[in-house]
């Protein structure tokens, strides 16, 4: 029997968890499959996976290869050209297919912590992150977002993820915005913007009764720390993580996710690593 083998591909990857979460799910499933890491940037993606035996089953894609396993594929599902990128490539006999999973994490960390309806929300950064998050927010029932950023021009790629997925975006400029008013005002934040610039902000940002900080280190971060003193509900990055972890096991397994175990590695691994 052929050793199936699946890896997770970026620069840098060295720190990354997805192993941990596809080995003991692949484990707990009675699959002999072996998955690593293989850094890669973004220009080296067509070769890599080119390269890449009929053994190979799959990749999860990290930053900064997403844009490029969008490109590579020969089908792409819907929600990933919708974002713009994709985080999953599964093979399919000589093709390779792309997804986002992504937006399964940004959906399933939210509903973990009892996000079930609402109509307004709240979006920080404009990111590759932000895209997901903007799909995700959509299949939510989110409708209108009020995207703010420090730099208006740079919207341009999540302003066209919003218009695929038929979410009505407002962008505003982080300087003249009053953050503490329209966070108060919306049912979900996201914040995607790496911790240390949300010092000023996390109190404002825990305005909100949901908010999705998808940064977990340096943990806790300022926002996960206002909305803990808040009383909000928070979800983070690592909630983020398994739940995009579990359809990409799901895609390239067939089988359902373990999620129950996939958690309890994740934990473990925090620990050792704390």
């Amino acid at each position: 029997m052929v050793l199936r083998k699946a890896a997770v591909i970026g620069k840098p990857i060295e720190h990354s968890l997805s192993p941990v979460l596809h080995n003991a799910a692949y484990a707990a499933l009675g699959l002999d499959w072996d998955y690593t890491r293989l850094e890669c940037a973004e220009a080296d993606v067509p070769d890599l996976v080119s390269g890449l035996g009929p053994e190979w089953v799959g990749l999860s894609c990290t930053m900064p290869t997403k844009r490029a396993a969008l490109a590579f594929a020969s089908v792409v599902t819907p929600r990933a050209s919708a974002v713009g990128a994709a985080n999953t490539l599964v093979r399919n006999g000589s093709e390779w297919h792309a997804d986002c999973t992504d937006v399964d994490g940004v959906v399933g960390a939210l509903r973990e912590k009892g996000f079930s309806e609402g109509t307004n929300g709240v979006v920080l950064g404009a990111g590759g992150t932000a895209t997901a998050a903007l799909a995700g927010l959509a299949d939510l029932g989110v409708k209108t977002v009020s995207l703010v950023v420090r730099d208006p021009s740079r919207a341009g790629e999540a302003l066209e993820t919003a218009s695929r997925v038929g979410v009505e975006v407002e962008v505003l400029e982080l300087s003249s915005v009053d953050l503490p008013l329209l966070c108060g005002a919306a049912d979900v934040v996201v914040s995607t913007v790496p911790a240390e610039a949300t010092v000023p902000l996390a109190a404002a940002l825990a305005r909100a009764p949901y908010v999705l900080d998808v940064i977990y280190h340096p943990w806790p971060t300022p926002v996960a720390a206002a909305v803990q003193e808040s009383g909000a509900r928070l979800a983070t990055g690592l909630d983020m993580l398994l739940h995009q972890a579990f359809g990409q096991v799901e895609q390239f397994t067939g089988k359902p996710a373990p999620q129950d175990v996939m958690r309890r590695a994740l934990a473990a691994a925090l620990a050792a690593r704390s």
